[in-house]
């Protein structure tokens, strides 16, 4: 019967509006059956009539969509030196958000203390109503064992290993997730285009990899799945391999990390004090800039072309602060992805940059606290009252 009442739910939560045919023909259940768990989603808030589809000669038949505004979802995006919090509504739209710039080598206590200071001044604004807080979904640079809402051996989040995220954020009496913050973007890349098989590289300070494929997010059994950024970069075998931040030496983000390009460029005698002064200096047209991006445009194309022949994705989605580079880090990408890739693999291939901007990470982790909320199991905490309504 839960179930059900889920799988209702899941259907507007994907298609956002129905017809009461629409869900039948959508779920395979009985007439009853659905005209039941419309009832009881209606009485919860959680749909709204919206009037009714287009007449073929009887009855309309009456629309619902989903009510996005029946509660909010906190969510912030963690980078390596700042973040982005966001209330959103039930559907990942962002309702307001707040901007912090952050060392997450400070280590856990200051970095969340921040976060939820943001989360304090959101739940005051106007955007927030006074509306119930449902869930709260946290983004980290770093490797996550997501049933636990921690942090697993992380390469450069010094102090953070195992430390109870979820457990934090417990105050808020909502439903916790902590997930990678290249998998929340990916999830929200792949699932509202419907996208089943896609590569989600996050580009900024430091490097990250989500992969979504036949619609899920693929973690492994550690958490590391997609984990380019401290694989080893092919040019690191043909000179003396470069030192990374986390402790290893040749990773691929010792050469296209934004911390790596800053590096090079101080070397060269060129000042960039983040990876937005980068950004700003390609766009104006200084030649080393737009050398050293180029070129890690090529590392990160090498890091990605056996993952695109194994895993034949239909598309790559780079963001992140350095992705602002545009063609000039998308060039070098193509290039080796085309040259090293099957043929048959990059044949319907894009690669492109993000049109979600700054807010990836937060829309992803809005639909991915969805996704714990309104399962099969969550759903009757919320609304206990279905377990005794009929089949």
């Amino acid at each position: 019967m839960r179930t059900h009442v889920g799988e209702v739910m899941a259907l507007f939560r994907e298609y956002g509006e129905l017809s009461r045919t629409d869900v039948i023909d959508l779920s395979g259940l009985s007439r009853s059956t659905v005209n039941q768990r419309l009832t009881s989603l209606h009485e919860f808030g959680l749909i709204r009539e919206i009037g009714g589809a287009e007449s073929t000669g009887g009855r309309p038949s009456s629309r619902f969509s989903l009510n996005r505004g029946r509660a909010v979802l906190l969510t912030a995006d963690i980078g390596a030196t700042g973040f982005v919090a966001a209330i959103c509504d039930l559907g990942g739209t962002p309702l307001a958000h707040r901007r912090r710039t952050i060392d997450v080598w400070d280590g856990p206590e200051p970095v969340l203390s921040a976060v939820d200071a943001c989360f304090t001044e959101l739940l005051a604004s106007p955007e927030a109503e006074g509306l119930p807080v449902w869930g709260v979904g946290i983004g980290v640079p770093g490797p996550v064992e997501f049933a636990a809402g921690r942090v697993v051996n992380p390469p450069i989040m010094t102090g953070w290993d195992g430390f109870d995220i979820a457990g934090w954020f417990s105050h808020h009496g909502a439903a916790v997730v902590v997930e990678n913050d290249a998998n929340s973007r990916a999830v929200a890349e792949a699932r509202p285009r419907r996208h089943d098989n896609l590569i989600s590289l996050k580009v900024g300070t430091g490097i990250g990899s989500g992969l979504v494929f036949n619609g899920q997010i693929i973690r492994g059994s550690e958490g590391a799945a997609g984990d380019i950024g401290h694989t080893r970069a092919a040019v690191a075998d043909s000179a003396d391999p470069l030192p990374c931040r986390c402790g290893n030496v040749g990773c691929v983000e010792a050469y296209a990390g934004g911390w790596a390009i800053i590096r090079d460029l101080a070397l060269l005698g060129v000042h960039a004090a983040d990876v937005g002064e980068v950004v700003a200096l390609v766009r104006q047209g200084n030649l080393d800039a737009v050398r050293l991006v180029r070129q890690a445009g090529r590392v990160l194309g090498d890091a990605v072309a056996d993952l695109v022949s194994i895993l034949n994705p239909e598309s790559i989605i780079v963001s992140g602060r350095l992705s602002d580079s545009d063609e000039v880090l998308l060039s070098g990408v193509r290039e080796r992805v085309y040259q090293r890739s099957q043929p048959l693999a990059t044949r319907n291939l894009t690669i492109s940059v993000s049109q979600l901007g700054e807010f990836a990470g937060v829309m992803g982790l809005a639909l991915i606290t969805g996704d714990r909320i309104f399962g099969s199991e969550r759903i009757e905490e919320l609304f206990p009252e279905t377990a005794d309504r009929p089949a």
